[in-house]
């Protein structure tokens, strides 16, 4: 009843986004940490293969020997799915014999789609190609282009109704964590928050506390200016205006 992605750039910065046709996907299903790793738990999922996951790969854990672990524990593993993608190293997958069709995965370098109850194994191909193809751009970008590619492709055989984006950097918290929870049309709706996003939201998070600033940025001056650099630096990524 879910597809999801899992990255990570050369930078060892993280991104996961998540569709179903399901309320709030993205509450229970979508786990990240820091230069650990993400993770997502779906299909009849448990959420409790979150934390200890994650836990488990900061503690030294490789990604298959962290769902060998999860998983041995559950009895209900069948009917689950899960994968992960840690900070360095491959990722691994679970699909379980009891996820309802189409179900399967797709592990990649720095790259994980997994899927269940979808149109068919074209919507997790396509999601991982259309990643791909948009090597360069932000990494949000990049994720929302994968899932309305996934979704071109069929998407949920059931229809549509939440969706979800984070994508965790350089910081304790993630820099861009967005939730669709019930929508006629979530994909869209979650292209137009991270648009929206882009306004004020992600350069002034930038200017928080955080690793090496403890105070952030405090001046109000100083956040506008931020605010205008970030900008301008799109405009001229994007060939708006000249370097």
């Amino acid at each position: 009843m879910t597809w999801s992605i899992l990255a990570r750039d050369e930078h060892g910065h993280l991104g996961v986004a998540i569709a179903s046709r399901f309320f709030a996907v993205g509450a229970l299903c979508v786990h990240t940490r820091r230069d650990v790793g993400a993770l997502s738990t779906q299909a009849l999922m448990n959420p409790l293969y979150g934390p200890a996951g994650i836990e488990a790969m900061e503690r030294g854990y490789d990604a298959a020997s962290t769902i060998a672990m999860l998983t041995a524990a559950d009895d209900g593993r069948e009917q689950r799915q899960l994968h992960l993608l840690p900070v360095s190293g491959p990722g691994a997958a679970h699909t379980g014999s009891a996820c309802v069709d189409w179900c399967g995965h797709l592990v990649l370098d720095g790259l994980s789609v997994a899927g269940n109850m979808l149109a068919g194994p074209r919507v997790i191909e396509a999601t991982a190609e259309a990643y791909q193809a948009t090597a360069g751009r932000p990494m949000a970008e990049r994720l929302l282009a994968a899932m309305d590619a996934g979704e071109a492709a069929g998407g949920d055989k059931r229809g549509k109704q939440a969706a979800a984006l984070r994508v965790h950097t350089d910081e304790d918290y993630p820099a861009l964590d967005l939730r669709v929870d019930d929508h006629a049309e979530p994909l869209v709706e979650l292209r137009r928050l991270y648009e929206k996003s882009l306004e004020r939201f992600l350069p002034f998070v930038q200017c928080l506390p955080g690793r090496g600033r403890p105070s952030g940025i405090t001046e109000r001056p100083l956040i506008e200016a931020h605010i205008e650099k970030f900008h301008a630096e799109r405009r001229r990524a994007s060939g708006q205006v000249a370097p």
